[in-house]
């Protein structure tokens, strides 16, 4: 057990640039790579790890503004953490970057805590579940047709995982033909028992969201995810009232009240929540709360093996996606992580999330 008051040492942070296997794309957007910034959070001789999926800048921010903000608070006491962090981030702006430094910091506090305590991160939280569901997710547009059966057949038939999502909306929706192929491909792929999901971000207009899952009613496409932009709160809703589908957004959420607004507009059958922009464990919490306010389940977006433990403890938690580019750089860089062998992981017994750090493998793609 830690001292009678165990305050936070010292806060470090590094970034990690890893290349994709195989140039990949959504309906919006296209990369290369990827970068995961990393933060070690020091105290009572324990460390905790965090991390989140941003520029390299955000490792700056994190030790030149954050870390000082939050050294010196006793380890035990985050959400004193969180409310530093907060107030150190109100005039450079509480959103954006800010805020996925911010959940960093926030879950690698949450997860020293749990290691002090010597307790499972999710025990700490409150188990409200010992498993996870999970969902494969890539499919990307940039796929061809042997690539995508490839890593859905991967995911379905040598996995087990029963849910598997694709992206469409290819280059802002403007070749739909291909799209509805892809979406029957991908079906083909997986056969009638797994449950098909596609994911626009927000490539689409309304009307040709409608029109582009019409087309495909046979196809039992369940999930339709950013079927136009998440600003849009009214399309969104247009959508989610024309298709069978549920409709879901939120993953880019940095702040309680965007996520208040989307609920609040009968945007989405279902709330997105990532961990690692959010603000963290202790803003996922609050989100999560929202979300049931307003009848609805939480899927967490990416960075699966952060958002496991906290999943665990949200009863309104629907699944997690287990995303194709941050499995491949968990699996890299962390020795614990997890099987999602049958569509489930299962949050470890050991202490906190339960990963170490492989620095020496980390070490040929660190950039700061």
């Amino acid at each position: 057990m830690p001292a009678a008051s165990t305050p936070v040492t010292a806060v470090r942070a590094s970034a990690y640039t890893v290349p994709t296997d195989a140039p990949e794309a959504d309906g919006t957007y296209s990369w290369d790579s990827t970068t995961l910034v990393l933060v070690e959070a020091d105290g009572g001789g324990k460390s905790g790890l965090g991390w989140t999926y941003a520029p390299a800048p955000a490792a700056a921010l994190v030790e030149g503004l954050l870390g000082p903000a939050v050294e010196g608070i006793d380890v035990l006491d985050v959400p004193a953490a969180a409310a530093a962090m907060a107030r150190a981030v109100r005039n450079p702006g509480r959103t954006g970057m800010a805020s996925y430094a911010v959940s960093a910091v926030d879950c690698a506090l949450w997860d020293l805590k749990a290691r002090l305590l010597e307790v499972p991160l999710h025990k700490l939280l409150g188990a409200v579940r010992d498993r996870v569901a999970v969902y494969g997710s890539g499919g990307f547009t940039t796929y061809t047709e042997g690539q995508l059966r490839e890593q859905l057949q991967g995911w379905a038939q040598e996995l087990h995982i029963p849910r598997v999502k694709i992206k469409i909306g290819q280059d802002g929706g403007t070749h739909v033909a291909r799209d509805l192929d892809r979406i029957r491909q991908a079906r083909a792929a997986v056969g009638p028992g797994t449950e098909l999901f596609v994911d626009a971000n927000g490539g689409y207009t309304v009307k040709q969201a409608v029109r582009v899952l019409r087309e495909v009613a046979d196809e039992d496409v369940t999930w339709f995810e950013e079927p136009v932009s998440s600003d849009d709160l009214a399309g969104l809703r247009t959508v989610r009232a024309a298709v069978d589908a549920d409709v879901a957004a939120g993953e880019y959420g940095t702040g309680l009240q965007y996520f208040q607004r989307m609920c609040g507009a009968g945007a989405v059958d279902c709330l997105q929540a990532d961990v690692s922009r959010c603000g963290g464990i202790s803003e996922w919490l609050r989100v999560a709360a929202v979300a049931a306010a307003h009848g609805l389940d939480v899927s967490g977006h990416c960075a699966p093996h952060l958002s496991a433990a906290v999943a665990a403890a949200t009863p309104n938690f629907r699944h997690l996606e287990w995303f194709h580019d941050h499995v491949r750089i968990e699996n890299l860089f962390f020795d614990g992580t997890l099987d999602p062998d049958g569509g489930w992981v299962r949050p470890g017994k050991s202490p906190g999330n339960g990963l170490s750090f492989r620095s020496t493998d980390a070490r040929q793609y660190r950039v700061r």
